[in-house]
């Protein structure tokens, strides 16, 4: 858990693993952020990948790369069981919860099936930090959009909800986001939000931003609000930038 006590959030839009240079994937500055949110020198960490249907050779990736920092790695799977006799002691004995990408459609269906987002909002209330990148980073949110129905994006309106903001991601690398996140806002489909470029994560304490991170020098953040036409505007938020190493 959060030594501050608090609740927190890091939304991540793209960019929480990198290549290691071996055709392998280790973790980014942004999950090292992530990592310092807990505050303990040797985290808990549960990572879910329900948004890939708890794909093995997936889970298998990221025990490999969470293996190089000093943490107490598990996960939870909901294919083709649970496989923790008791998921809500398990992520409240938790520092931080990862949730990968994938479906964040299917994600919030299973979820819901079995409890989990009841269970995370007091595992986030109890101050676990909870984390995650793309699907696992909208999840969060009141909504935003979403390839889980195919390859054109669709509105995404019945996230969590914890952060009552839209939340857009691969903002700079999906050419379809940010046209159709602002339309959503400015038509009063999504309420105002923050959306974040690859390599960028959005941190929120509570239900509040605080600000955005990065390790890539020319990636940004940004405030998507009504502009009161019908349309929507936009505000850069320039992340602090991370150390690489």
């Amino acid at each position: 858990m959060s030594t501050d006590g608090q609740p927190h959030i890091l939304a991540i839009g793209g960019g929480s693993l990198v290549s290691d240079g071996r055709e392998g994937r280790a973790p980014s500055p942004l999950l090292r952020y992530a990592f310092d949110l807990t505050g303990q020198d040797r985290p808990r960490i549960c990572f879910l990948a329900t948004g890939i249907g708890d794909c093995a050779e997936y889970v298998a990736r990221f025990y490999a790369a969470f293996s190089t920092m000093d943490a107490e790695v598990s996960h939870l799977a909901l294919f083709p069981m649970p496989n923790v006799p008791d998921i809500r002691a398990h992520l409240l004995n938790q520092d931080l919860v990862y949730v990968s990408g994938g479906s964040v459609a299917n994600l919030l269906a299973l979820w819901r099936l079995h409890g989990l987002d009841e269970i995370l909002a007091d595992v986030w209330q109890a101050g676990v930090v909870l984390a995650g990148q793309s699907a696992g980073a909208l999840c969060w949110h009141v909504g935003g959009n979403t390839d889980s129905y195919g390859p054109r994006l669709r509105p995404l309106t019945d996230g969590l909800g914890f952060l009552p903001y839209s939340c857009g991601v691969h903002y700079d690398s999906d050419p379809q986001r940010r046209p159709l996140l602002q339309q959503l806002v400015g038509e009063g489909t999504l309420p105002s939000g923050y959306a974040a470029d690859e390599a960028v994560a959005l941190h929120y304490v509570g239900t509040e931003f605080v600000q955005a991170v990065s390790y890539r020098k020319d990636a940004g953040a940004y405030r998507v609000e009504p502009d009161g036409q019908g349309a929507a505007k936009e505000s850069r938020l320039e992340p602090r930038l991370l150390a690489s190493g």
